[in-house]
């Protein structure tokens, strides 16, 4: 075999092993990829029914039901509500009126079980001993 023709087969192995290795990263990524929807998008039937997605909003008043480490509740973005099932301890700042994200799958019977719940602070939040302080200060003339 000549050094030229050499080369070229050299050359095409490893573009085909890059590609495999281009095309295992890509399959990896995919199946790994976890998206965000909303009530409303879940209610529109626009989330996976066989994938784990997220889906986040406001826990909504009055809905949230435990039993032990078996808690219930409905997440909403004001439009439109999906009702969650989560067992597990659930975060500190977890709490009726504030923002959600849980992470999970669509029961067949429209339940979104969950197998992750993190709870959301708004942009505004500051550390109670940071509140503390600021508040010290503000009381001193």
């Amino acid at each position: 075999m000549r050094a030229g023709r050499r080369r070229l087969a050299l050359a095409a192995c490893v573009l085909c092993a890059i590609g495999v290795a281009v095309g295992l990263v890509l399959y990896a990524l995919n199946s790994n990829l976890v998206f965000f929807y909303s009530p409303s998008q879940v209610a529109a039937n626009e989330a996976p029914a066989q994938r784990v997605f997220r889906i986040g909003g406001l826990v909504e008043r009055g809905s949230v039901r435990s039993d032990g480490l078996d808690v219930a509740f409905v997440v909403t973005d004001t439009a439109h509500s999906v009702a969650v099932r989560f067992r597990g301890v659930l975060p500190d700042l977890f709490q009726e009126g504030r923002g959600v994200v849980a992470q999970g799958r669509l029961a067949a019977d429209g339940v979104f079980l969950a197998h992750e719940v993190l709870a959301k602070h708004d942009e505004t939040y500051t550390a109670p001993a940071a509140a503390r302080a600021l508040k010290a200060a503000e009381a001193r003339p």
